[in-house]
Parts: C-alpha cells; structure tokens; sequence
C-alpha cells in the first residue's frame, strides 16, 4: 500500500499540461522510491522532437516503466530523440546513456558534471571524496565504514557513464518537444547541476527543477564523485536566485508537481538558516567538530538521532554539519582551525 505522501510514486502516467507529462520510474533499494522523468511532446502536427527531460535509473524494472508510460501517449523509447539530464546522478543519467547506445538519441548535461563523470570512469564509486571528508570531519570510524562498504560495492558499469553529445551552459536557450527551454545553471546538489524554465505554456511558466528544489525533502549538498568546498555556499546562492524571479509551477525530480518554486525555496532557506543557527550553538557549548555536532543535532522529519541512522545516512548527515559550518566559518560566526581534524570555535562577539 502506498501512502499518500508517496502517491506520486505511482507508476502512473501524470499529464501537467498538454505536451508535459509527468513518468515516475522505480529506483532500486532506494528510500526515494522513483524518479520523475518528464516527457515533452510536441502536439499532433507540431514541429519537434520527443524530449525526455532526466532519464532514471538503468534498470530493466524502470525500463519496463518508461515503455509501458510512452505507450499511455502513443510512444516508445526508441522514439525519444533527446535527453536534457539535470545532473549526472545514476537516477538521472544513466539510462539516459543505455537509451543513447539501444536508439541512437542525443544526451545533454551540465558542463559543470564533466569532472565527476571523469571520476567514476576512473573506477571510483562516487565516494572517495566523502570517505576524505568524513576524515577531515572527525569521523574515522564511519569513515572506514563508508571505506569498507565502497571496496564491498559494485562499481557502475562505465559505458552508462560515457559523455553526452552535448555540454550545456548556464542560459542556454533549447527548443525540446517544441517548447522554449532555457537551461539555467543551479550548483549545489552538484556542481554542474541545470533546472530547465519553460515559459511555453499559456497556463503559467515551469520549472523542471532536478533535485534543486525538492517539495517534501531537502536535498544532500555535494554529494558527487568530484566534491569540492563550498557546496552549500553555491548552493544558497542559487536557491536565492531563483526566489528573485518571477514564481513557476514546480516539476521536481522526487515527489509530486508543486504550484510554487518560491515557496518551496523559501521553506528550503528557513530550513538552513534554522540549521545554520542550531549548529553555530554547538560550537558555542564547545562541540569542535563536524561529527561531534551532527551527533547532538536531530535528522529528517522523524527527527533521529544520528546513531540511530544506517550508515549511508549518517554520512550524509556529517558531510552536511561540516557543509553549514563552512558557511558559518565564511560568515565569520565561527573560526576553523584545520589540522588532522577541522576544528571549530565561537568567534567571541
């Protein structure tokens, strides 16, 4: 039985206007449950291509998905022509790329991504940065968790990692299903994260957000195979960007279609200047590390304790404590002292 806040995972065709239809494809072992794809196709008679904005998970169950959902308008894989990718995600790129190889369709991504894909077809899993990280933060022993759990994990298959046909950049203008795109750089979840705005439709314009903006959860920051510093900065930056345009219907990647990118993103800041505070709090009653702190902070929306989380999470959960201590430290509200671990104290007011 699915509950109605993951209804949206039905694996039901959802059209949101006409020649925009929402398919939710499964993921596997995944608390996020599917993916939304999202199919542009141009009206009887129109011009244009049919375009398949992310792609999901290079799976047979997702693939049986997708074609039992392109035949709901009168289509199949083969007969998608273009891939426009938000980021480079296994649930966003991958079977995209297969796609690419059985059918011949183009694929578009973010410049920004080119070093993380460069990455894992160096064999990494997409960890080695978090692995370093979580070191830095003052979690050894869940770093050689995540260490063990990497040399354990299957690496993925390199050829659903290949480049696209074509690097896109930040205010692109794209013609896709015979609409009017425009790619927009949004870095933060990854560095070369892209949402697409699509002013076409009469009813208002859209915003095919990726994970940028999320309705029902916040998404990890930097988590990628090339992470660098200063994620959640970007991040911020590109949330505020967003709520100084004009507001659109939100398309997410994971959950259902919102009517408001702001208030969403307004959601989003308070979330991170409230957490911003909480762990800047921390460093005042003396806890020096970013491990140290998300093991006094509360998580998710069931508000667990950090050694009540599976491993994979509490990674997360770290990498995000020492992410708002780094805009902290960039505010000037605390001072890091680097050495074998980033150490953090007030700065006296």
């Amino acid at each position: 039985m699915i509950s109605d806040r993951h209804a949206w995972t039905r694996p039901e065709l959802e059209t949101v206007v006409p020649g925009v239809h929402r398919l939710p494809l499964p993921l596997p072992n995944d608390s996020l449950r599917a993916v939304n794809v999202y199919v542009l196709a141009p009206e009887a008679g129109a011009d244009g291509e049919l375009t398949l904005i992310d792609g999901g998970w290079s799976i047979d169950a997702s693939r049986d998905v997708l074609a039992r959902l392109l035949a709901g308008i009168g289509a199949e894989p083969g007969d998608v022509r273009r891939f426009l990718v938000t980021h480079v995600h296994r649930d966003h790129y991958s079977q995209a790329v297969a796609l690419r190889r059985a059918h011949g369709a183009r694929v578009a991504l973010g410049a920004g991504e080119a070093e993380s894909l460069e990455t894992v077809r160096g064999r990494d899993t997409g960890l080695q940065a978090q692995v370093v990280g979580l070191e830095r933060a003052g979690a050894p022993e869940l770093s050689a968790e995540i260490r063990s759990w990497v040399a354990a994990a299957e690496a993925p298959p390199v050829d659903d990692f290949a480049d696209p046909d074509e690097w896109l950049t930040d205010g692109q203008e794209l013609r896709a299903g015979g609409r009017s795109l425009v790619a927009r750089e949004t870095p933060g979840h990854t560095r070369g994260h892209m949402v697409f705005v699509d002013e076409t439709t009469a009813d208002g314009a859209m915003l095919y957000a990726g994970d940028h903006v999320l309705p029902h959860i916040t998404p990890s920051i930097g988590f990628e195979p090339a992470a660098r510093p200063g994620a959640l900065i970007r991040y911020l930056s590109s949330l505020a960007t967003l709520r100084a345009e004009p507001d659109r219907l939100l398309l997410p990647a994971h959950g259902p279609v919102a009517p408001s990118v702001h208030e969403r993103v307004d959601e989003l800041l308070v979330h991170h200047d409230t957490r911003l505070d909480e762990i800047a709090a921390a460093v005042d009653k003396g806890l020096p590390t970013a491990a140290e702190i998300a093991g006094a902070l509360r998580w998710t929306r069931r508000e667990h304790r950090l050694e009540d989380m599976e491993t994979f999470n509490r990674m997360l959960a770290v990498l995000e404590t020492d992410a708002h201590l780094e805009v902290l430290a960039a505010q000037g509200r605390v001072a890091r002292t680097s050495g074998a671990d980033d150490v953090f104290r007030n700065v006296p007011a």
